[in-house]
């Protein structure tokens, strides 16, 4: 898969693509990221790539023209006609599906936006998806598109030292969806505090139940809203429900 990340500042993307696990993929190339450098297609001496908003407003606006010959020169790079995704407040809140989905994409064109915003009429002739991290405003699309990039290259196989460890990451339908169990290690006992003694026992079953217990748990005190379509999917037994009616009746957590 490739993706084209179009940005002011391909220095801020540059680090983390040769930084941790994650950059196996990307120099192997299972993962590949070419970096486009907006100004590189800018008009002038200045190689502005903005202007003042009509209308007035504060701020400054990114130009379409520029936009649209950076993503002409990548189209006639790429064999297929890749989608464009542009980072954006307004777009669909990234998660473990739409993850998913690009991980076994043949990739995009990823735009970064800044300042206001872009010129709309480039989103509406160009732009087929905008994706949002959450509802907060960033100063630019650079860190949206590393968090992308870092969760779909994650994924594939041979990054990960581990090929099941992403299966048991939060929000995996391998977990049904929910939010993954406390982990623990060396030492036993730290500052007083111990590792729960189910974990020391080597019953694979127990540990099992409890890890299972845990993430009931845990969803339900902070994302009630995966322990809802767990059961509206029909994820649940009766066990669990037993175990969050324990719960909810305020039992201790069974540790």
């Amino acid at each position: 898969m490739r993706f084209d990340v179009v940005t002011l500042f391909p220095e801020l993307l540059a680090p983390f693509l040769r930084t941790g696990i994650t950059r196996r993929a990307f120099e192997s190339g299972q993962v590949d990221v070419q970096l486009r450098n907006l100004r590189d297609f800018a008009q002038g001496n200045y190689r502005r790539v903005d202007d003042r908003p009509f209308g007035g407003g504060p701020g400054m606006v990114m130009m379409a023209e520029p936009l649209s010959e950076c993503l002409a020169t990548v189209r006639a790079e790429r064999p297929d006609n890749a989608p464009v995704v542009l980072f954006s407040p307004i777009g669909k809140p990234l998660n473990h599906a739409m993850v998913t989905r690009w991980a076994g994409s043949r990739g995009a064109v990823l735009i970064c936006g800044r300042y206001e915003g872009i010129d709309q009429r480039f989103i509406d002739t160009h732009v087929s998806e905008q994706i949002s991290l959450g509802d907060f405003v960033l100063s630019g699309g650079e860190i949206a598109a590393m968090a992308l990039l870092d969760a779909v290259a994650r994924l594939q196989p041979g990054v990960l030292g581990d090929a099941d460890s992403h299966a048991q990451d939060s929000f995996n339908p391998a977990l049904d969806g929910l939010l993954d169990c406390p982990h623990y290690t060396r030492p036993e006992v730290w500052q007083s505090q111990a590792v729960p003694d189910v974990l020391l026992s080597g019953h694979h079953v127990n540990i099992e139940r409890w890890r299972r217990e845990q993430r009931l748990l845990l969803s339900q005190r902070l994302r009630p809203d995966l322990i809802e379509q767990a059961r509206h999917a029909g994820q649940l037994s009766q066990r669990d429900e037993s175990v969050l009616s324990g719960y909810n009746r305020g039992l201790p957590d069974p540790l």
